[in-house]
């Protein structure tokens, strides 16, 4: 499944954890978020959040404990309310369908490496590498979207420069962290691309 440099697919298949709430207004359309958990193959859950239009949620309305399949991309933006995290990962929903079987959770992304790449090893001597990758949308925007590798993976990430071009295949993942603000220890959850298969492009 090859497009090109616009190229930002994912599809999610899970459980709703919650019921849809109003996000945004855009052009007339409304449009609302809702949570939704994804099963991984080692028991965990990603709990990922979806932004769908009230078109979308007329077709197929959701609630909470309901099995639905979301086709779209993932989208990003700048949180300067202050609070919780500055970016803010979601799924945008291009289709939204019921559905009742195995969780999925699959995208693929073409983009330009936008900073250095991370490469680091753990405490148990694994290595691991952080990046971020500027994905253009259709009409002049770009998201710009934390991505992770592990192992061998990693190492090739760790070779990139700044305006290479790659293709990756993943998953979107959350993870719980702990952050100190003015004092106080919140709990936070940042959301990143873990990369399966990476591959370098001609630019």
């Amino acid at each position: 499944m090859r497009t090109n440099w616009n190229e930002n697919q994912a599809m999610i298949r899970g459980m709703v954890a919650g019921a849809p709430e109003f996000s945004h207004r855009n052009h007339g359309v409304c449009y609302y978020i809702f949570p939704i958990c994804v099963a991984r193959l080692s028991g965990a859950e990603d709990r990922l959040n979806v932004v769908c239009s009230d078109h979308l949620l007329a077709i197929c309305p959701v609630q909470r404990c309901m099995g639905v399949e979301v086709e779209g991309e993932v989208r990003s933006f700048n949180n300067r309310s202050g609070k919780g995290n500055r970016l803010v990962i979601t799924l945008f929903a291009r289709t939204l369908t019921p559905y009742q079987g195995k969780a999925a959770n699959q995208l693929i992304l073409t983009g330009i490496l936008c900073k250095p790449p991370i490469l680091r090893c753990t405490p148990l001597g694994r290595e691991i590498c952080d990046m971020i990758l500027a994905v253009n949308r259709r009409y002049g925007r770009a998201d710009y979207l934390p991505c992770i590798a592990w192992g061998s993976q990693a190492k090739a990430c760790g070779t990139l420069r700044i305006g290479d071009a790659v293709r990756v295949e993943g998953r979107l993942q959350s993870r719980s962290y702990r952050k100190v603000v003015n004092g106080v220890s919140e709990e936070r959850t940042a959301f990143e691309i873990s990369i399966i298969k990476l591959e370098q492009m001609q630019s």
